[in-house]
């Protein structure tokens, strides 16, 4: 236990993986407004209608299904750089080219070239997703996981920061295309930083088939961890953030119904978006110190109450001081949960596999977000804002009755967790 002192985790935060992996998280969050945010922006300032603004939110499919082509960069490996370090350049290139390549377009006249182009972009940040997750996964030793998981976070989370600041400063004083243009450079950031990275080394035979890398991934997991207990992670995947996302889903609207002002709303985002940030770095060092399981205890638990602070804006009416109490617990809890969340899916995921494995996980992840999100507005309606809030924090009771079957207390580790080394190649570590 004592790499796992403050010490240890010094040491690990300081180590060369880590700063890759914080560049690497930066390319990562970089591309999520150029097909959002920033394509909404340009659109509404050429005179688009809202109808086709809204429709164009579906470029961001991609996301959704890239467990559909994970098995590709699993079983094929690129002429240069390795499994790993070898595609993350290749669709950070590729993502660089279809950025630079909107300064071509002009939304007045083609928006379904507008639109292809577009579609490009998310599909080409999916599979940097894909291969990024993957080499997180292998590049970590159990560990440095928890750190790994939240500087990671913090390079994305700082990448949207960058964007969203940088995009409309220059869009102040530049056109549109000319933005795309300067933004498509700073993945160049991620470029550098993949050659840079270490590769990690892989001593079990990758998949030699297509078919291999497809089939095998699920057959692996569901062996390794028993048909039963397999499905317990699954439902588990499923189920641990649904506290989160229930409250956090509607805590707009929420807010805005009980007299909270836009420009409050606002000013209290900024707040929200730092505590996400120290929660995220906060639960790596939670996570270097207590181990993946205990970590999942405590921090399921935080998940739980913190939805307390929603409830008592219901119940007591939304005053400035609270709101920023609940708001800055709400979100810093949200960050650590992301954290420990993280370096659980890459503690289970093998090396042989982990970029099909963590492609279907994070999918089941996004499925349970949109799925707490359906009912969320019906049983608010019906159930009132208190009783709603209590209900958030009684389904984070849920994840935690699963914990005993695949992360009990006494261990640091998953029972089903694969072996993770962490080793890279000779000379690069």
């Amino acid at each position: 236990m004592a790499e796992r002192g403050a010490g240890g985790i010094g040491q690990v935060l300081a180590s060369r993986k880590m700063a890759v992996l914080l560049f690497l998280g930066f390319s990562s969050g970089l591309p999520l407004y150029f097909t959002d945010k920033m394509l909404q922006a340009w659109m509404t300032v050429e005179g688009v209608n809202l109808h086709t603004i809204g429709t164009f939110a579906l470029v961001g499919l991609p996301s959704t299904f890239k467990f559909l082509w994970a098995p590709l960069l699993d079983r094929y490996v690129p002429p240069f750089l390795g499994r790993r370090r070898g595609w993350l350049v290749v669709t950070q290139l590729l993502l660089m080219l279809a950025t630079a390549a909107m300064a071509l377009h002009d939304p007045r006249r083609g928006l379904q070239l507008l639109a292809v182009n577009a579609v490009l972009i998310a599909f080409f940040s999916a599979s940097q997703d894909i291969v990024g997750d993957a080499y997180r996964t292998d590049v970590l030793a159990e560990r440095e996981m928890g750190p790994g998981a939240s500087v990671w976070v913090l390079g994305y989370r700082i990448a949207m920061l960058v964007t969203a600041s940088l995009a409309f400063f220059l869009a102040s004083r530049l056109s549109w295309p000319a933005v795309y243009l300067i933004m498509s450079l700073l993945m160049l950031v991620g470029v550098a930083a993949s050659f840079a990275a270490p590769e990690p080394v892989l001593r079990d035979r990758p998949p030699q088939t297509l078919a291999e890398a497809v089939w095998y991934p699920f057959q692996e997991f569901f062996q390794r961890a028993g048909m039963v207990r397999a499905v317990v992670v699954l439902l588990f995947v499923v189920l641990y953030k649904l506290a989160d996302n229930l409250a956090i889903g509607m805590a707009t609207p929420f807010l805005l119904k009980n007299g909270v002002t836009e420009a409050q709303l606002g000013a209290v985002g900024g707040v929200g978006l730092i505590a996400t940030i120290g929660g995220t770095v906060l639960g790596g060092a939670i996570v270097g110190w207590m181990g993946i399981n205990r970590s999942l205890w405590v921090i399921g638990v935080l998940q739980a109450l913190s939805q307390l602070g929603y409830y008592a804006l219901a119940r007591f009416g939304a005053s400035w001081p609270l709101l920023v109490a609940a708001t800055i617990t709400e979100n810093a809890v949200y960050g650590m949960v992301g954290a420990a969340f993280i370096a659980f899916l890459m503690s289970i995921c093998s090396r042989r596999f982990s970029a099909t494995q963590y492609a279907l996980l994070s999918s089941l992840m996004a499925f349970s977000r949109v799925w707490a999100l359906v009912p969320a507005g019906y049983l608010a309606e019906r159930m009132g804002w208190t009783s709603f809030f209590l209900l958030a924090m009684a389904s984070g009771i849920l994840p935690l009755l699963l914990l005993p079957f695949f992360a009990p207390w006494g261990r640091e580790m998953p029972t089903i967790a694969a072996a993770h080394p962490g080793a890279v190649e000779e000379g690069e570590g």
